[in-house]
C-alpha cells in the first residue's frame, strides 16, 4: 500500500487544490486595530435553516462557515487549510482518506470534536430518514455505500466513513476523488452534537439550544430580520480570532439595501443593484470591488410529464436560449464584470476546458433569425409560460427583459411570479413553473460541482431534464483519468439538447467598508470566514 501525506503528493489534482497552513486573522504591519471588533452584512433572504444536513442554499453557508468547522477550510486564495482535521493521507489510489483530528477541538458546550461526530453527522446526511436535500452531496463523494443509503437500501451504519480512534477519521471511497479533500469543506459534511439534536428535535438550531465547533456561536435570530453571532471562547483557534461580533440583516429590496449601507448601517453589501457598480466604483474606489464568483445563473426548463408539452421538444427549448440577449444582460443591466453565459460550468472553474458551443459564436441577429426558424419548424403558436423568480430587484430586471425579449422574437407570453426565498424553493422543487431562475454556485472549485446536478437522478435538478447520453458520459467522468474531456462532452450535450437556458457566469460585486481587512477577494467560491478579518480603527 502506497501512503502518502498531502504535503509531499504528486498528484495533479491534489496539487490543484493548494494547501495552506494559515489559520486566522493576521494583522498587516503597520494596521491598528478598532477598540470595538464587530463585522455586518447584508442578506437578501432569510436561510431556512442552520442545520448543516439540512442546508442547501448559500445564505445559510455563509453563516454555517462561522459556527460550524469542517475537516477542512478554505484560506483567501481558496486553497485547502486544516480545519478539525490538521492534515490527512490518501492511500489506495486516493480511495482511502485518513483525517487527523485535532485534541484541542471543543463544540461550543465545551464537549471535545470527535471522529465520531464526523461519522454521525455524515451518516445523517445520507439517510432518508432526515430528507436531506444535500444527500446526493454525500452520494457524489463516492463514500463507500453512499448511493445505496440514499436510495433507502443499505443502513446509514454501512456508509464508508470511520473513527478508528477519537482523533483519527478514515473515509473508504468506491474510486478515486482527488479532489475529497475539498469537498470536506462544504456545510452538509459538518460534525454534528448528536446529544443536543436527540434532546431538541427540531429545535436544535434554536439559538438557545445551538451547539456549533465554529469559530463563532449563535447568540440571536430574528426571522426575516438579523441574527447575531458571538466568538466562542472554546473554539480551538480562539487566540487567533480578532472579531468578536457578527451580525447580518435581511433586506429584500436591494435599492433600500445600498442606501442603507451608504449610511453606515452595516458593512458589506452583495450583491449590488443591477448597473450601479460603474457608478459605484467612480464614487466609491475603495469600496466597490468585482471579483470572479464561481456561480452560473440560467433558467430551468420544466420537462415533467405534466408540464407544457412544448417545452419537451428541443426546438423550443433552443429557441427560448439562442432568442436571449446575453450582452444585454452583463453590459446593460448587470455591469458587473460578469460573462455571458452559454454552457454550465462557470469559466473560472480549476482544470476546465471550455467546449466550443456553436451558437456562441454566432451573432444575435444569426440566433434570433435561428430561433424564429425552431419555433416555425415545431409549429408552436401562441404559447404562455409561467417564470418563477425569488424576490429580488435584479432578477426582477433580469425575468421582465427576457421576457421582452420571447415576446418580440418568438411571440410567445411569459407570465412572472415572484415569492420569497423559502416559498419559491418548494415550488421549484415541486415542479410548480414552466421556467425557473436558478443559480448554481459551486460546492468546490472541480466542474463535477456543475454538471453532476443536471443528471437525470439528481435532486437539485429541478426541471427534470433526461438525457441518457449525458449521465452517460458524466458516469465516465468518475473513472476517467482526464474528466475534463468528459465534462467538455457533457457540456456538447446539454447544449444540443438545450436542458437548461444559460444566461450568465457571475462576477462578485460587492461593497465593502475600508474598515475590514482580510477578506478574501481571490476565492473565487466567495468563502469567507470573519475569524479571518479584522477591523482597523479610523
Amino acid at each position: 500500500m502506497q501512503r502518502r501525506t498531502i504535503l509531499a503528493m504528486t498528484t495533479a489534482s491534489i496539487l490543484a487544490l493548494g494547501f495552506s497552513t494559515a489559520t486566522a486573522a493576521t494583522v498587516a504591519e503597520g494596521d491598528t486595530l478598532a477598540e470595538k471588533q464587530v463585522f455586518s452584512y447584508r442578506l437578501l433572504d432569510q436561510f431556512p435553516t442552520l442545520d448543516p444536513q439540512l442546508n442547501e442554499e448559500t445564505a445559510g453557508s455563509h453563516v454555517l462557515r462561522q459556527i460550524m468547522e469542517g475537516l477542512m477550510t478554505q484560506d483567501a486564495d481558496g486553497n485547502l487549510r486544516p480545519g478539525v482535521a490538521t492534515g490527512f493521507e490518501a492511500s489506495e489510489g486516493n480511495t482511502v482518506y485518513t483525517f487527523t483530528l485535532r485534541d484541542t477541538a471543543k463544540w461550543s458546550n465545551g464537549d471535545p470534536v470527535v471522529a465520531q461526530d464526523f461519522v454521525n453527522g455524515w451518516r445523517r446526511a445520507a439517510d432518508p430518514a432526515t430528507a436531506s436535500p444535500y444527500a446526493w452531496y454525500v452520494e457524489l463523494t463516492q463514500m463507500k455505500n453512499a448511493a445505496e443509503i440514499v436510495a433507502g437500501t443499505m443502513d446509514p451504519t454501512e456508509l464508508g466513513v470511520e473513527a478508528v480512534d477519537d482523533h483519527t477519521l478514515k473515509v473508504t471511497l468506491n474510486q478515486p476523488v482527488p479532489y475529497f479533500p475539498a469537498m470536506t469543506s462544504y456545510a452538509t459534511l459538518s460534525p454534528i452534537h448528536m446529544p443536543t439534536v436527540e434532546e431538541f428535535g427540531s429545535d436544535w438550531t434554536a439559538p438557545e439550544n445551538y451547539v456549533g465547533n465554529g469559530a463563532y456561536t449563535l447568540k440571536e435570530m430574528a426571522l426575516n430580520e438579523y441574527f447575531t453571532l458571538v466568538k466562542s471562547p472554546t473554539y480551538w483557534d480562539a487566540d487567533s480570532v480578532i472579531i468578536e461580533e457578527v451580525t447580518g440583516l435581511v433586506i429584500n429590496d436591494v435599492n433600500q439595501a445600498l442606501t442603507r449601507y451608504e449610511s453606515g448601517e452595516y458593512d458589506m453589501l452583495e450583491p449590488l443593484p443591477a448597473g450601479t457598480y460603474p457608478r459605484l466604483k467612480t464614487e466609491r474606489p475603495d469600496e466597490a470591488k468585482s471579483v470572479p464568483r464561481l456561480c452560473s445563473y440560467y433558467y430551468a426548463i420544466n420537462q415533467r410529464a405534466d408540464a407544457q408539452p412544448e417545452l419537451r421538444d428541443p426546438r423550443v427549448r433552443q429557441a427560448l436560449s439562442y432568442a436571449v440577449d446575453r450582452n444585454v444582460i452583463v453590459d446593460q443591466i448587470l455591469q458587473g464584470g460578469e460573462l455571458p453565459g452559454y454552457n454550465f460550468a462557470h469559466a473560472a472553474t480549476a482544470g476546465f476546458e471550455m467546449p466550443d458551443i456553436e451558437y456562441a459564436g454566432w451573432t444575435q441577429a444569426e440566433r434570433d433569425a435561428k430561433a424564429k426558424e425552431l419555433i416555425a419548424e415545431a409549429g408552436v403558436e401562441d404559447l404562455e409560460l409561467k417564470l418563477i423568480y425569488n424576490t429580488d430587484e435584479n432578477h426582477k430586471k433580469i425575468a421582465t427583459v427576457l421576457s421582452q425579449m420571447w415576446k418580440q422574437k418568438l411571440g410567445i407570453t411569459v407570465t412572472l411570479s415572484n415569492m420569497e426565498w423559502s416559498t419559491y424553493l418548494d415550488v421549484r422543487r415541486g415542479g410548480n413553473f414552466d421556467l425557473a431562475r436558478v443559480a448554481w454556485c459551486g460546492d468546490y472549485n472541480e466542474a463535477s460541482t456543475f454538471l453532476d446536478i443536471l443528471t437525470t437522478d439528481q435532486e437539485q435538478n429541478d426541471g427534470k431534464w433526461s438525457n441518457a447520453e449525458y449521465d452517460k458520459v458524466i458516469a465516465a467522468s468518475k473513472t476517467s483519468d482526464h474528466p475534463a474531456t468528459e465534462y467538455k462532452a457533457a457540456e456538447q450535450i446539454l447544449s444540443d439538447d438545450m436542458g437548461i437556458i444559460p444566461v450568465y457566469h457571475y462576477a462578485n460585486t460587492f461593497l465593502l467598508d475600508p474598515a475590514i481587512k482580510g477578506f478574501p477577494m481571490n476565492n473565487v467560491e466567495n468563502n469567507w470566514y470573519a475569524k479571518d478579518f479584522y477591523r482597523v480603527a479610523d
